[in-house]
């Protein structure tokens, strides 16, 4: 079972890996900041000072359609921004 499921690369997250060296993954929502060290760690061959993570609870959504209401939910979530030791980085595009 890998703890990452993908890196998250948006213009925040693209703006602070540039500045601080901080960059977002989506993680397994039972991995805790250890597994997740590691696995960033063994994936992209860099040293990892700290990590942070935020658990995101599933939404409820509903919506009319012709034949009535259709309730259900998203599934929960989990973040980790992981901040990488002083001159190193993560270049996600290099395998494009």
């Amino acid at each position: 079972m890998s703890v990452i499921i993908k890196p998250v690369i948006t213009e925040k997250m693209t703006m602070l890996g540039d500045k601080l060296q901080r960059f977002a993954f989506l993680v397994e929502n039972k991995a805790n900041k250890l597994q997740i060290k590691k696995a960033v760690e063994e994936l992209y061959e860099v040293n990892v000072e700290s990590v942070n993570t935020m658990n995101y609870g599933g939404d409820r959504t509903g919506r009319w359609t012709k034949g009535g209401y259709i309730s259900g939910h998203k599934n929960a979530t989990k973040k980790a921004i992981v901040t990488l030791a002083k001159g190193e980085t993560i270049d996600f595009y290099s395998n494009i």
